[in-house]
């Protein structure tokens, strides 16, 4: 297979990966933040964190456009640090998929530090355990289960997504081009070989990521 086969697939991969590391830590900690509080605007907070869940994916890119364009804070901000704009670069498939896979790892963190018994982690307090010892050695293990599958489906989402990325970071071969992106222009333009393998590679790698979750969950 040619590289023009498997540029797409490395680059999906990494900005997948990356993408989780960024989520896993943030879907983690605020989690864990919210999953306990009540306040007022609670409701709200969440509403907008799962909100990328249900948008349209071009609503999602659109949005990311404004949000990091060269006219805006963060978007003059990354230019400075990267030294160009953000949009149209490798960087921007990273910020789109972390966004559509966030609300995966979100909800499944929260899902399982809700279903911790308060008296466990009541009673390790009441014993000295510091906020941080009740959470690294108390609160995770005990939601590792929830944390495992919400990890291995924001993966998998950002591995997948399509319309955020087409619009925000682009289909440039070698740089920004994703195996789903790949596979549409593959198909525009009459080239279905390329698309089948890429197709193949997609359902393959999901197809390993749906049984991990299902392993995970038993």
């Amino acid at each position: 297979m040619t590289e023009d086969f498997w540029s797409p697939v490395r680059l999906s991969i990494s900005v997948a990966a990356i993408s989780l590391a960024i989520v896993f830590a943030a879907g983690i900690l605020l989690a864990r933040l919210l999953a306990f509080k009540k306040f007022k605007g609670k409701p709200l907070i969440e509403t907008i964190l799962l909100l990328p869940l249900v948008l349209p994916p071009s609503v999602v890119g659109f949005l990311l456009i404004i949000v990091f364009g060269k006219q805006s804070f963060f978007g003059r901000a990354i230019e400075i640090f990267i030294g160009q704009p953000v949009i149209f670069t490798w960087l921007a498939a990273v910020i789109a998929s972390s966004v559509v896979a966030f609300p995966l790892m979100y909800q499944s963190a929260k899902t399982g530090f809700e279903t911790i018994e308060k008296e466990i982690e009541d009673a390790s307090r009441v014993d000295g355990a510091s906020e941080v010892k009740v959470f690294l050695y108390i609160a995770l293990p005990l939601s590792a289960k929830a944390l495992a599958a919400g990890a291995i489906l924001s993966f998998a989402r950002a591995l997948g997504e399509f319309g955020a990325t087409l619009m925000f970071a682009g289909n440039i071969p070698g740089k920004t081009q994703t195996i789903p992106t790949a596979i549409y222009f593959a198909i525009d333009s009459g080239n279905m070989e390329m698309a089948w393998l890429w197709t193949a590679v997609m359902i393959g790698i999901s197809f390993i990521m749906l049984a991990a979750v299902n392993a995970f969950s038993k």
